[in-house]
């Protein structure tokens, strides 16, 4: 009873999103992995997976920690998620949304010298990496993979102002991975923002507000469903 007790309430922590619509199939399986970005307003039931779960109307199960890095070799902290890639659980997926790198990025260099780090997550051409190599193991599961880029500053005292040309060229790489796989889908965020707009940012200007998480998980959710 206990037992039966606990594993109910841990599928209700886990699925953030379902609404209770279903098709002749049930309703979709979608699975969220990434950073602060995703995990973003999770307390309030107001992240971006909780968005995309009313938006396409599907159960979603949320994964992402924030502070989590596509590079993180701790093996006990990265295995409770810190590591992106570690983050993912078995399950009948029908999509899977993913971001990262941004931790990599901003906290691992600087946003300065970044071009060795950056070739470890993924290369020029988009074919070799960290990013690639868990992308293509996500896509062996037959699910099909949004993978979601980052807010840009609006240019008014952001933080992360001084990463931007790093962030333009890692999702320039990961959109060239997405065009190889058709199963595989770039999401890009760099014209949500508009310029000197602050309310897409939480107060710190790196994380998503909420009106910047219901914009974002409302654009992955438009992807689904085309």
């Amino acid at each position: 009873m206990l037992l039966r007790l606990r594993n109910a309430i841990v599928f209700m922590c886990l699925s953030v999103g379902f609404s209770g619509a279903a098709t002749a199939d049930g309703p979709l399986q979608i699975l969220t992995m990434g950073d602060s970005m995703m995990a973003s307003h999770s307390l309030s039931k107001r992240a971006i997976p909780n968005v995309i779960g009313k938006a396409v109307n599907a159960r979603v199960v949320d994964r992402s920690v924030s502070g989590a890095r596509i590079i993180y070799n701790l093996p006990i902290t990265g295995s409770m998620g810190l590591n992106i890639a570690k983050q993912f659980r078995p399950g009948q997926w029908d999509w899977i949304v993913v971001n990262g790198g941004g931790n990599d990025l901003w906290l691992g260099c600087g946003c300065r010298k970044c071009d060795r780090k950056m070739n470890r997550m993924i290369t020029k051409t988009g074919a070799r990496g960290e990013i690639p190599n868990m992308v293509r193991k996500l896509r062996s599961t037959g699910a099909q993979v949004i993978y979601v880029g980052y807010l840009r500053s609006p240019g008014t005292g952001s933080p992360i102002e001084q990463c931007r040309d790093e962030g333009n060229e890692l999702e320039s790489r990961i959109s060239k991975l997405a065009a190889s796989d058709k199963g595989v889908h770039f999401v890009s965020l760099a014209n949500l923002v508009p310029n000197g707009d602050r309310s897409y940012h939480a107060l710190d200007m790196i994380h998503p507000s909420l009106k910047g998480s219901r914009a974002i998980g409302q654009r992955i959710g438009q992807v689904i469903k085309k």
